[in-house]
């Protein structure tokens, strides 16, 4: 035993090779005199650092510093220290690789490649064990912005649905979120749950909150996709109106409360924001990771417009992989006319609805081709089921049995008939998908014929439009040879007589297991796979994904009957088999297909490296999640690349 307290000539503290919060190589640390080493991290005194110590104890000082430099050059990283000084003399208590910042993983990672003087010479590591030091939390860390240290109120916890964090007012519908962000507030909206009617509210929202729902809800993936901060499924807190409770705390609209969408808290007050802002070497990182990558898996993003598309490729995206068609109708200038398709009463009327909307999504159309200009697009034809599209049938049914006299509408009437004809027990697997192609045709036509003269009028102006059109939920051969047929005839009406054609390809999704099991026969009508593991997951396990996540999942995890959420992270037994079967039968059905994923399980990195051990072509998920799929991406192909190395010697 070696004691700090003995005396005036003694002491203990705390020390960093280098300085864990910015990188810097700088070493840094606490010390105290005449005192133990729970006094250091106890807060019962006030500390000193290391400068006060080289001007206390010099040669102390010195020979600590010597220490660091052999301790750095044996594990070739930062290293985290206690030491103790009794009576004039330098002990080492113990060592360990230190944890760090975000930006000072990476500030280290690529230090350490330039080399470092140690004892012995300099040392250094190499760009790919640079590679392997940054996790993806450290990514994460750097582009979102976070709530500073200090003291904070948690009053429930949902899921960590869309990282980062966000302070603002909180209101509980989408048009008083939008009034409210007009006279210049900063807003969360809280919902129980989010809808296609939520989406201008959403869309203005610092951050957004949700009493039910899981990881891929529509609050979830919609807020992941827009980078915004969001909290789902927080079961603690009970909506009434226009305020909420969490235990015995009442929040009522304009109260102010802070989101961390890292953690899944939900804080009462305003909690103090550090804005995200990457170091340099972040992009150098990532160049790395691409140079590793090249050739053996690409990384894309999932996005819906001009502005995400744009934003992915700033990320370093190399292509979307998954265009979702149906929240181009979200805009509250297109609901209307989606409704109005909906429940058009005789042939002309719904083909003047599709009319308007054909022309809304070819210049959406284009301005996502010309932001991915040279890369492929994947374009998913309108998947969920037409209900979404339309109020909730119940709350319209209290709407009209709440209604005064003469003040309920046949427009209203109309509305509700409607909602009722479309309302479905199960809409999942119900009518949506190629299902909803086949009973409404001219919805699948009329997006073929948008996507096609928006391809063509890129390559009239110059541009190189790579497109591919995904068919949604196909189980059976036969059903993907018909909607096959469709785009055929589509792209043959809208590229006549053009003398210079986009590059078209015809896929569709692999998310149910029948089409995993039966991928050899798809793959005779499909150019490419794309695997919707969000739904493989839902059917394979038999859970629904928005319910099951906030209120069993956690008792699941609890008690050990699962050993992660297999909405985060991909089942490897179950699901992952599916896609290994789907695609090791795909290939031999079809070797040239092209596998790609486009679930959230496709910025995961744990379930990166399942798909590129499985042999896929590239993973697609939310820009913002883009550089951290590129990094995984790499992390992987180095650890088989290690493995590989180990089996042959």
């Amino acid at each position: 035993m070696v004691f700090g307290n003995r005396d005036e000539n003694s002491g203990t503290g705390v020390g960093f090779t280098r300085n864990a919060a910015t990188g810097e190589n700088v070493p840094y640390g606490d010390f105290l005199v005449n005192a133990q080493g729970e006094d250091v991290v106890a807060g019962i005194r006030n500390t000193e650092d290391l400068d006060a110590l080289k001007s206390q104890f010099p040669k102390i000082h010195a020979e600590l510093m010597g220490v660091f430099l052999r301790l750095e050059a044996h594990y070739k990283d930062m290293c985290d220290t206690e030491f103790t000084i009794e009576q004039g003399k330098l002990w080492m208590l113990q060592t360990r690789v230190g944890k760090r910042t975000g930006a000072a993983s990476l500030r280290m990672a690529v230090d350490m490649t330039k080399g470092t003087k140690g004892p012995k010479g300099v040392w250094k590591i190499s760009r790919e064990e640079a590679i392997t030091r940054v996790a993806a939390e450290h990514l994460d860390q750097v582009l979102h912005p976070q709530f500073e240290a200090g003291v904070k109120k948690v009053i429930a916890k949902g899921l960590a649905a869309s990282p980062g964090a966000a302070v603002g007012k909180v209101y509980f519908t989408a048009d008083d979120a939008v009034d409210a962000s007009d006279r210049g507030e900063k807003v969360i909206l809280v919902r129980s749950e989010t809808s296609p009617e939520d989406v201008h509210g959403m869309m203005i929202a610092e951050g957004i909150l949700t009493a039910r729902g899981g990881l891929v809800s529509h609050a979830a993936v919609v807020a992941r996709g827009w980078g915004t901060p969001a909290v789902v499924g927080a079961e603690a807190i009970k909506i009434d109106g226009k305020k909420f409770t969490a235990g015995s705390i009442t929040v009522v609209e304009g109260d102010v409360i802070s989101l961390d969408g890292t953690t899944g808290e939900v804080v009462v007050g305003s909690l103090a924001l550090s804005q995200a802002k990457p170091p340099k070497e972040f992009d150098t990182i990532l160049q790395w990771c691409d140079q590793v990558r090249k050739g053996k898996m690409a990384v894309r993003a999932n996005a819906d417009t001009g502005e995400e598309a744009t934003n992915a490729r700033k990320l370093g995206a190399q292509g979307i992989g998954l265009c979702r068609t149906e929240h181009m109708f979200l805009a509250p200038d297109r609901l209307p006319v989606v409704r109005r398709m909906i429940l058009a009463q005789t042939p002309a009327d719904e083909a003047k609805a599709l009319e308007e909307l054909r022309k809304v999504q070819k210049k959406d159309f284009i301005e996502i081709l010309k932001a991915m200009d040279g890369l492929p697009v994947t374009v998913r034809l309108l998947d969920p089921p037409l209900h979404e599209f339309l109020p909730n049938v119940h709350e319209l049914e209290i709407e009209k049995a709440t209604a005064v006299a003469g003040a309920w509408s046949s427009e209203q009437e109309q509305l509700l008939k409607a909602a009722h004809e479309w309302s479905e027990h199960n809409p999942m697997l119900g009518t949506r998908g190629v299902r909803l192609g086949v009973v409404k045709p001219g919805l699948y036509a009329m997006q073929v014929q948008a996507l096609m003269e928006a391809a063509a009028d890129r390559v009239a102006k110059g541009g190189k439009p790579i497109v591919e059109v995904m068919i949604p939920l196909t189980v059976t051969r036969e059903e993907l040879a018909l909607a096959r047929s469709w785009v055929v005839k589509g792209i043959a009406d809208a590229t006549k007589g053009s003398a210079k054609k986009p590059r078209v390809s015809i896929g569709t999704m692999i998310e149910t297991p029948r089409a995993a099991l039966r991928a050899d026969q798809l793959a005779q009508e499909a150019d490419f796979f794309s695997f919707g593991t969000n739904d493989l997951t839902q059917m394979t396990f038999g859970f629904s994904r928005d319910d099951v996540e906030s209120r069993m999942m956690p008792a699941y995890l609890e008690n050990g009957l699962l050993k992660r959420n297999p909405f985060e992270t991909i089942d490897p037994d179950g699901v992952g088999e599916l896609v290994e079967i789907a695609a090791q039968r795909g290939r031999a059905a079809k070797p040239g297909i092209k596998l790609g994923v486009c679930g959230e399980h496709g910025g995961d990195p744990e379930s990166i490296d399942l798909f590129y051990r499985a042999g896929l072509d590239y993973v697609s998920c939310s820009p913002f999640r883009v550089p951290i799929a590129r990094l995984a991406v790499a992390q992987s192909i180095l650890a088989g690349a290690g493995k590989k190395k180990t089996e042959t010697k």
